[in-house]
């Protein structure tokens, strides 16, 4: 019967599954967000991410302390956010061509000190990972306990952060004040607020929170980092964010779609479907999505264009 199917496909386990794979999207998606709404596009998020993935394992190996990982990877990706910044904001280069930059660099970047470090090519030697918690107040929740009951410590910690940021942008005078720098920069300056530094908080803090879901992958999914890691979930990440219109919920929604996609593909492999064609589901995924939702989803009105200040 067609609800045997249905029930293969979506079921607790699949959508616990779902929900591991959307939290990288989710953190780089909620970076992206800070970002463009104050008017700096974020290409870069990949780059970001994969520089995140890379310093998380590596801290965590010296250290042999994922925590430490986990800021090591927020520090490096605000890093690479200021570089970003820096290059956008104080010398008003083009923001696509400036993201692409740094998604090239971090591609060279973390192979190069693989094989420096480790001397190896491809992949890092195994290091410490967060463990998984088992949360018992939500086991005991028919479903909801089968789907949140059991993950990863990062996975809540992106789920909260969807809420945060929520309460930030439409809730706080920051956040306020944020979206009008997005929509409307000279208008803010004249009342006071200060576009460059609020840009450069807001892409510092993109590059943060796109590292924490590089790390995720590296010191909490696996526990390893593998040349090119990321495999395009940063420009999955910038989909999401498009495809839930610039919003937190939208982009936690538009996540769990693209992860859902992600894990209904090692379902797809069971029953015989070819591998190479089932590992394209969530990519496919995405460019229907935006194909969809681009033309309705109207983006801050100052985005992508450097401000001078009179």
């Amino acid at each position: 019967m067609w609800w045997e199917y249905v029930v293969y496909f979506v079921n607790a386990t699949v959508l616990a599954a779902a929900l591991r794979m959307a939290t990288p999207l989710i953190f780089a998606s909620m970076g992206g967000i800070l970002s463009e709404r104050s008017g700096i596009i974020n290409i870069g998020l990949e780059g970001m991410m994969l520089t995140g993935a890379f310093m998380g394992m590596l801290v965590t190996f010296y250290t042999a302390n994922p925590w430490v990982g986990l800021i090591g990877a927020l520090l490096s990706g605000g890093v690479v956010g200021l570089v970003h910044a820096v290059a956008t904001v104080r010398y008003k280069v083009d923001q696509v061509v400036s993201g692409t930059a740094i998604n090239i660099f971090a591609g060279g970047f973390t192979v190069f000190m693989l094989r420096t470090v480790f001397d190896v090519a491809g992949t890092s030697p195994a290091v410490e990972r967060i463990p998984t918690v088992a949360v018992p107040l939500l086991r005991r929740i028919p479903f909801i306990g089968d789907i949140l009951g059991h993950q990863n410590p990062v996975v809540y910690l992106a789920l909260i952060l969807v809420v945060a940021v929520h309460l930030f942008l439409f809730h706080t005078v920051w956040g306020l004040r944020l979206r009008a720098v997005g929509e409307h920069p000279r208008a803010a300056d004249t009342v006071g607020i200060n576009v460059f530094r609020a840009r450069y908080l807001a892409v510092i803090a993109s590059g943060a929170l796109a590292g924490l879901g590089g790390a995720y992958l590296s010191i909490a999914h696996l526990s390893r980092f593998g040349d090119g890691m990321t495999a395009g979930r940063g420009f999955i990440a910038l989909a999401a964010m498009i495809f839930g219109k610039w919003t937190p919920f939208g982009a936690l929604g538009a996540s769990i779609l693209f992860g859902f996609a992600d894990a209904v593909q090692m379902r797809l492999q069971e029953v015989g479907i070819p591998r190479h064609f089932v590992l394209m589901l969530p990519y496919i995924l995405t460019m229907v999505a935006l194909a969809g939702f681009i033309g309705r989803a109207t983006p801050p009105k100052s985005i992508g264009k450097p401000y001078e200040k009179e």
